[in-house]
């Protein structure tokens, strides 16, 4: 009895270690899976570099399978290389995977988060603002300069016509805003 027990208990033991045991013995850098048998090629504290034989397909999916869970992920597809981005607070910022073979092995980049990337983010943000709402500020300074101009045309026939019904305001504002539009015209 105790014999059959003891084999369950191994059993069990290796199985795990059997279907655990890939992750568990598996590289990483920032958290990050390397991808199975590639070759580092340099490996710093902001970056590591690697090539593998798998294709540029394979290396996409083996990381969108990866990171398939989380929310703040986005892969670009560009004419050379694919580029997965984190736009969470993951300690790494970016893959990319290059479409062009060197010596018959695809290049795999993966960045870590750093400062000069975050403010360039946002000192480029902030400019861009600033330019914003600096055109909405002459679009509508020109805006009100015209109506402005236009009711104070408006006005000064008012008063010169002197003062009428309703009805014949009305036909005079539309008046002057018909001669208004057809010299605008020309």
């Amino acid at each position: 009895m105790k014999l059959a027990k003891i084999m369950k208990t191994m059993f069990a033991v290796v199985a795990l270690l059997t279907v655990y045991s890939t992750p568990l013995l598996a590289e990483d850098f920032l958290g990050l899976p390397v991808v199975p048998g590639s070759e580092v090629v340099d490996r710093a504290e902001t970056h590591l570099d690697m090539k593998t034989a798998m294709s540029h397909d394979e290396v996409v999916d083996f990381y969108n399978e990866v990171l398939k869970d989380f929310k703040d992920i986005k892969a670009l597809d560009r004419d050379d290389n694919t580029q997965i981005t984190d736009h969470s607070n993951l300690k790494w910022h970016s893959i990319t995977v290059s479409k062009e073979k060197l010596e018959g092995k695809t290049t795999v980049v993966i960045k870590k988060d750093s400062w000069s990337w975050i403010f360039g983010t946002l000192i480029l943000r902030y400019i861009g603002v600033f330019a914003v709402i600096m055109m909405l500020f002459i679009c509508m300074s020109i805006t009100g300069a015209v109506i402005s101009r236009s009711i104070n045309r408006l006005e000064a026939k008012k008063a010169a016509a002197g003062s009428g019904t309703q009805e014949q305001e009305m036909v005079a504002v539309a008046l002057a805003a018909a001669k208004d539009s057809e010299r605008r015209k020309s």
